[in-house]
């Protein structure tokens, strides 16, 4: 499976960038509408779903584990769907989709986490993305009767922080994909 995410290192890299596109843009118009807020989190989970997807299938080529990658994508795209099918629902019922969204993404990163430190070392960026992830749909889950706004900014706050550590961990996985080695565990640092 570290191979593979290995060189597709560039997944990770789009999917953080799209996090960061996204949260940027809900932190310069903080006002936005929850219609705008519904297709916004629907075009991102959708995309997300996707390319985790794709990862599922590549990683199925490869005869590695690909469960969690699809599970995550299937849950990315039905969020996407149920937010457009119902662009009127109320904002409590857009809080709990995109909170159980949230978790259930954030703890199969977590677990892919998890079978990645026997591969790779510096997996705790995919773990802290997946905490990250928990973390923002357990706050909104349990408050879900704050405004428009101040979830708006949480977005825009939990897609920063998420799309800077899939960044992170993106190129982290290309410098150790073009090395000497792209098939050994990727060696500790030099201190």
């Amino acid at each position: 499976m570290g191979a593979i995410l290995a060189k597709n290192w560039w997944s990770l890299v789009l999917r953080g960038l799209l996090a960061i596109l996204v949260g940027v843009v809900t932190f310069m118009w903080p006002s936005i509408t929850l219609a705008a807020l519904v297709f916004l989190f629907a075009g991102y989970a959708l995309l997300n779903g996707v390319l985790a997807i794709a990862g599922a299938v590549r990683a199925a080529e490869a005869r590695e584990r690909w469960g969690v990658l699809l599970l995550e994508g299937i849950v990315g795209i039905l969020a996407a769907v149920v937010t457009v099918l119902w662009p009127g629902i109320t904002a409590l019922a857009l809080v709990f989709v995109i909170a159980a969204w949230a978790i259930v993404t954030g703890v199969a990163e977590v677990a892919a986490a998890v079978r990645l430190r026997r591969i790779i070392q510096h997996e705790w960026l995919l773990a802290l993305a997946g905490v990250a992830s928990v973390v923002f749909g357990v706050l909104i889950g349990a408050m879900p009767v704050v405004g428009a706004l101040v979830i708006a900014l949480w977005v825009g706050a939990y897609l920063l922080v998420f799309g800077v550590l899939l960044l992170a961990l993106g190129f982290r996985l290309r410098s150790w994909s073009r090395g000497p080695h792209p098939t050994a565990p990727m060696p500790a640092p030099a201190h």
